[in-house]
């Protein structure tokens, strides 16, 4: 019990430096939602449903531009599919534990948690990987939750003239320029970001998914290209 309450504890405090960046980014996605139109308790709502900040502001801006409800699904389902690459590799860690205990931790999977978790693990694996993987997951999620309760109640305090539009754009690029690490991840980008051009005059914003999907796509083969090359050096 000593080693569970230890990895648990680990876990949380490792992920503190990381909380710097999960306050503002929750307070934003709240503060967009009231300038949308959302009341407090519909902003909180969605912050506790849907979890997924990226995801938030993506739908928060179709909502915005009176998209079609079925191109807001969609796209939240685009942008969170990196998450089933996440349950993967954290599944081998928690394999062994309790379905019931498992599900919540599904639920507050976030990308904070999940690199946190993988960067331990790859440095020195705690007695109790899961429990490691449950402190920093649950550290993030209360103080994502506090912050967008926060952000959701200090939304109906800042004027609509103030204006928060250039919020979702450089959000994004935050989000975009942490996760450019190699060569595929600079091709998704361009790829995304050139189709997101070609296709801005898409009905319903049907050119971010298509975007989203094309350099994805973009990505995956610029990542086999570079596999084999690197199996042909070896060789």
């Amino acid at each position: 019990m000593k080693s569970v309450h230890h990895d648990f504890i680990t876990g949380a405090r490792d992920t503190i430096p990381i909380l710097f960046g999960v306050v503002p980014f929750a307070m934003i996605c709240s503060v967009a939602a009231i300038n949308v139109g959302l009341t407090p308790f519909e902003a909180i709502g969605m912050s506790f449903i849907v979890f997924a900040g990226a995801s938030q502001l993506a739908v928060l801006q179709l909502m915005s531009e009176g998209t079609l409800w079925l191109v807001m699904v969609l796209t939240a389902w685009v942008i969170n599919l990196r998450f089933i690459m996440y349950s993967a590799a954290l599944a081998p860690h928690l394999e062994k534990e309790a379905l019931p205990r498992k599900a919540p931790f599904a639920y507050i999977l976030s990308d904070q948690a999940f690199g946190v978790t993988m960067t331990r693990f790859s440095n020195a694996m705690p007695s109790k990987p899961a429990y490691y993987y449950y402190g920093s997951a649950a550290i993030v999620w209360i103080t994502w939750q506090i912050s967008a309760v926060t952000g959701a109640f200090l939304g109906t305090l800042i004027p609509q003239s103030w204006g928060f539009d250039f919020v979702f754009p450089l959000s994004f690029l935050a989000l975009m320029f942490a996760a450019i690490k190699d060569r595929p991840g600079v091709v998704a980008v361009l790829v995304a970001g050139l189709v997101a051009i070609i296709s801005k005059a898409l009905p319903f914003n049907l050119g971010l998914v298509l975007a989203a999907l094309l350099g994805i796509g973009a990505g995956l083969l610029a990542e086999n290209v570079s596999d084999k090359k690197s199996g042909a050096a070896a060789l």
